[in-house]
């Protein structure tokens, strides 16, 4: 995430909205969509709560004192806006399956993802796990599904999602990784899965391996540990935890739109001119 603030967003505090939000629209609008479209699952919904999103920033950005990041601000707005949506849906799901179920072991599922040489995801195999991916993050809870598109498209700390959601750090911790490992076990059964063979490690090796994997994730840093030593059942888990990841950051067509953008000038130049209150 500090990439995506290292711009100087700093200089627009103290300016009037009229000037602040169109820039921030600019900066972080694309992000705010593609959060949409990934918790919504359509894009009539998501457009809905970029406007709504940036509405609310613009009648409460004389109380942004930029002691957060621009992003983490606007997420947080987004975030209430997503749980204002999801109190209005019907036939939410209310719970994935035991944690256990998913983990390495004799009853879990992986897929042999890897090609013989160069990038072992084709892009194929990319639009079909972003196919899959979006499905299964549809029949995810929105407790689970929430934290880990605020972790995979917002790029936030763990931290920081559980400051937006009000919750404590390691229960963000404990959604993102049962989302991560209920996708996994979906995309690697739709996607042709085979049971891995029994690893060579002992079963708690893998575990403390997949512990690791999860844990780089978490801190947006590569996996520590070289592909030869992973045994089969480590590394179709690894490879499968990585195709997920990626599937879930893609989106096609996740630019804003002239139609969007038209939109959003419209509201927000209406919001300058209302009266407050």
């Amino acid at each position: 995430m500090a990439g995506d603030d290292a711009h100087p967003m700093d200089t627009l505090v103290g300016r009037p909205a009229s000037q602040a939000l169109p820039a921030l629209v600019e900066r972080h609008g694309r992000k705010v969509l593609l959060l949409g479209l990934k918790f919504c699952g359509n894009r009539e919904d998501a457009e809905d709560l970029v406007q709504e999103t940036f509405l609310q920033a613009f009648r409460k950005w004389d109380r942004f004192e930029g002691r957060s990041s621009p992003t983490s601000w606007l997420y947080a707005i987004a975030a209430r806006g997503c749980q204002r949506m999801r109190r209005r849906r019907s036939g939410e799901p209310r719970h994935v399956e035991s944690l256990d179920a998913e983990l390495p072991s004799g009853t879990a599922l992986a897929a042999e993802l890897r090609s013989s040489a160069g990038d072992p995801f084709d892009d194929e195999l990319r639009r079909r796990a972003a196919e899959v991916v979006d499905r299964a993050l549809g029949r995810l809870p929105a407790d689970y599904r929430l934290p880990l598109i605020l972790k995979e498209i917002g790029e936030l700390s763990l931290r920081e999602i559980g400051e937006i959601l009000g919750v404590k750090e390691a229960t963000v911790k404990t959604r993102v990784h049962r989302g991560r490992l209920a996708l996994r076990a979906e995309l690697a059964e739709s996607l042709g899965a085979a049971r891995p063979r029994t690893g060579d490690h002992p079963h708690q090796v893998c575990l403390d391996l997949l512990g690791a994997k999860l844990d780089a994730m978490d801190r947006g840093v590569p996996f520590p540990v070289p592909d030869e030593e992973l045994c089969a059942r480590c590394k179709a888990f690894v490879d499968s935890l990585d195709l997920t990841a990626e599937a879930c950051r893609w989106v096609e067509g996740g630019e804003l739109s002239p139609r969007l953008r038209r939109r959003l000038e419209t509201a927000l130049d209406r919001a300058a001119v209302a009266p407050p209150g």
